[in-house]
């Protein structure tokens, strides 16, 4: 009966947990909620009380908060990356001859621009000027 008990209650917590980390926005948060699930277990299997189950919980909800809160700074570091590269780029399409077009961002870097190639024009390039790099 005890083992009937702790099955049906072993299953609502992780029903429980889903539902839990399936609601979090960011990875802070989800780390936070599978890292207390996982403490709430490993304490529970390892003590065999409820004090156990607790100190888990908070150990381990602390640790996948900190692991989570890691993942979310470089998340929001390379968003900030890419909004500068936009903001300080061009895209200058380049007919070839057969009709198709190449797609050539450029990158101001100081009172120029760059190629993808690592070429440097003091002005912003013409297409005309493009084509020889990168047409055909």
């Amino acid at each position: 009966m005890a083992r009937r008990i702790m099955t049906i209650s072993l299953v609502l917590a992780v029903g429980c947990g889903v539902v839990f980390v399936a609601g979090c926005q960011s990875d802070a948060q989800t780390g936070s909620a599978i890292g207390a699930l996982a403490g709430a277990g490993i304490g529970q299997l390892a003590g065999g009380s409820t004090e156990a189950t607790l100190i888990g919980a908070a150990v381990g909800g602390g640790a996948g908060y900190m692991i989570g809160n890691e993942s979310d700074k470089k998340q929001q570091q390379a968003q900030m990356y890419a909004m500068q590269d936009d903001m300080n780029s061009v895209i200058v399409n380049v007919a070839n001859s057969n009709g198709s077009i190449v797609q050539v961002r450029l990158r101001r870097q100081g009172v120029g621009w760059v190629g993808t190639r690592g070429e440097y024009y003091p002005t912003l390039p013409t297409e005309g000027q493009l084509r020889p790099v990168y047409g055909f």
